[in-house]
C-alpha cells in the first residue's frame, strides 16, 4: 500500500470514529435536552425555511436576520425531510445529528491541514486529536453556528496554504469562498481577511507588490460575491441598513451594562437589554440598543481596561473557569465537558507553542495558523469573552500540537534556517510561495 493510500484509509477511519463519538454524545446526553440559547433561533429558522417562509419570525411573519444564515440554511434540508416524514416536534434531534456530520468534516479537514504543514503522520495525529478534543465535539452536539464556523475556518486555513504554495487567481478564489462561508456562519470571521489573508499575500516576496495586492483584492471580491445575496436581502428588508445581522445591537448592549462590567459577570453577556422598550422593526431596535451600548461605554471609560482584560482572560480560560463552565450550561454545554475542555486546552497549549517553533525552524509559514489567535483576541475585546468564541484558534491549536507530537516521535528533521523566505509544503516537500507548475 502506498503512503498516500495508507494516509487516506487511516484518516477516514479516524473521521468515522469521530462521527461515532459525536453521535453517541448526542444520543446519550442530548437526546431529550430542549433547545437552549441560540439553538432556539436556529431550529425555529430552519423549520421556517423548510416550510418556504424564508427568513421570517414564525410567530408573526415579520422579517428576521438575528444571525448570519449559513447554520439555518445547513439545517433546512434536515428540517424539510423530517417535515415530509411527518416526524412532528421541532426536529431538534435530527438537527443535532446533522451537526455531528459537520463536526466529523472538521476532523477530516484538520487532518489534511496537518498533513500540509508537517506530513502524513502529523496529519493523522491532528485528526486524532481533533476527534477527541472536547472543545470541538462539545459544539457538534448543538444546533448552533460553531461547528460550521470551525469547518469554514479550517478550510480557509487549508486553502491559504495552497495559495501560499501556488499564488494564482484560482487559489485566491478558493480562499475567498471559504472566508465568505465563514462570515455567513459568524460575521466576526471577516477578520480572516485583514488578519490572515492580507499578511499572507504581503509575505509572498517572489511576486511584485502589485501582483500581491491584486490577488488580495481578488480574494476580497470573491468574499463579497459569496456574502452579497445575504447583504442585498438585508438591505432591502428592513427600515434601517442591515448587513449580516440585526442582533449586533442586542449583543453589544448585553455585553456593556452594569452586570457585565462589574461583579462576577464581568466580561460576559447578560440578557437585560432584551426587555428594553424600543419600538420599530428589528433594524430600528438593533440601532437603538447599539447606541445604548456605546453610550454606556462612553460613560464608563475608566473601567474599560479592566473589562477588556477580563474578556481576554475568560476567552483563553485564564480566569474563573468554574464560572464559565456554569455559564455554558445555559447554551447546552455540560459542566463536565466544559471542564474536560479546560484541562485538554492547557495540555495542548505548550505543545502548540513547540509545534510553532518547529515549523518556523523548518521554514514553514505559520501566519495562517497564528493569525487565528489574533482573531480571537480581537473578537473577545470587541464583543465579550466566551470559550466558544475561541473556535478559530482551536483549529490552529490542534494542528500545532500535532506537529509537536510528530516531532517528538521522530518526524521530519528540522533543516537549518535559510536566508530567503521560501516555505515548504510537508505533503510533498516542494517550495511554497511559487507556482508549483513553474
Amino acid at each position: 500500500m502506498t503512503d498516500d493510500r495508507r494516509f487516506w484509509r487511516i484518516l477516514l477511519l479516524i473521521v468515522l470514529a469521530a462521527l461515532a463519538l459525536r453521535v453517541g454524545y448526542v444520543l446519550l446526553a442530548k437526546r431529550h435536552e430542549p433547545a437552549l440559547g441560540d439553538q432556539i433561533y436556529y431550529v425555529a429558522q430552519a423549520n421556517t425555511l423548510a416550510r418556504g417562509d424564508g427568513f421570517t419570525d414564525p410567530r408573526d411573519g415579520s422579517q428576521t436576520a438575528e444571525h448570519p444564515p449559513l447554520t439555518a440554511l445547513a439545517l433546512t434540508p434536515t428540517a424539510w425531510v423530517a417535515e415530509q416524514l411527518d416526524a412532528g416536534g421541532d426536529h431538534l434531534l435530527p438537527m443535532r445529528l446533522t451537526m455531528t456530520c459537520f463536526g466529523a468534516a472538521v476532523v477530516l479537514v484538520i487532518g489534511l491541514l496537518g498533513r500540509t504543514v508537517a506530513g502524513n503522520r502529523a496529519g493523522l495525529l491532528a485528526a486524532a486529536i481533533a476527534a477527541v478534543y472536547p472543545n470541538l465535539w462539545i459544539n457538534d452536539g448543538l444546533a448552533m453556528s460553531e461547528a460550521l464556523a470551525t469547518l469554514a475556518v479550517a478550510l480557509a486555513i487549508l486553502f491559504t496554504y495552497r495559495f501560499i504554495r501556488a499564488p494564482r487567481p484560482a487559489t485566491a478564489a478558493w480562499v475567498g469562498i471559504a472566508v465568505g462561508l465563514a462570515m455567513l456562519a459568524r460575521a466576526e470571521l471577516g477578520l480572516l481577511l485583514p488578519l490572515m489573508v492580507l499578511p499572507v499575500a504581503l509575505m509572498l516576496h517572489a511576486l511584485s507588490v502589485k501582483r500581491r495586492l491584486l490577488l488580495f483584492l481578488l480574494t476580497c471580491a470573491v468574499v463579497l460575491a459569496v456574502v452579497s445575496p445575504w447583504l442585498a436581502s438585508n438591505l432591502t428588508r428592513f427600515d434601517e441598513p442591515v448587513l449580516f445581522s440585526t442582533n449586533d445591537g442586542l449583543t453589544l448592549c448585553g455585553a456593556n451594562l452594569d452586570n457585565t462590567w462589574y461583579g462576577d459577570g464581568t466580561g460576559v453577556w447578560a440578557l437585560d437589554c432584551a426587555a428594553y422598550p424600543v419600538k420599530g422593526d428589528r433594524s430600528v431596535v438593533s440601532n437603538s440598543l447599539r447606541q445604548t451600548a456605546l453610550d454606556y461605554i462612553g460613560d464608563h471609560l475608566s473601567r474599560l481596561p479592566v473589562v477588556l482584560a477580563v474578556r481576554e482572560a475568560r476567552v483563553w480560560s485564564l480566569y474563573a473557569p468554574g464560572f464559565m463552565a456554569d455559564y455554558n450550561v445555559f447554551e447546552g454545554r455540560d459542566v463536565e465537558v466544559s471542564w474536560a475542555g479546560f484541562f485538554a486546552f492547557w495540555i495542548l497549549v505548550p505543545c502548540a507553542v513547540m509545534g510553532a517553533v518547529m515549523l518556523r525552524r523548518r521554514r514553514v509559514a505559520i501566519t495562517p495558523l497564528v493569525s487565528q489567535f489574533a482573531i480571537v483576541v480581537v473578537t473577545a475585546a470587541a464583543i465579550y469573552g466566551l470559550v466558544r468564541f475561541r473556535v478559530p484558534a482551536e483549529v490552529s491549536l490542534v494542528v500545532l500540537a500535532a506537529v509537536a507530537v510528530d516531532g517528538w516521535l521522530g518526524g521530519r528533521p528540522e533543516p537549518a534556517a535559510a536566508d530567503d523566505e521560501t516555505f515548504t509544503d510537508a505533503s510533498d516537500g516542494r517550495p511554497v510561495g511559487v507556482d508549483a507548475s513553474a
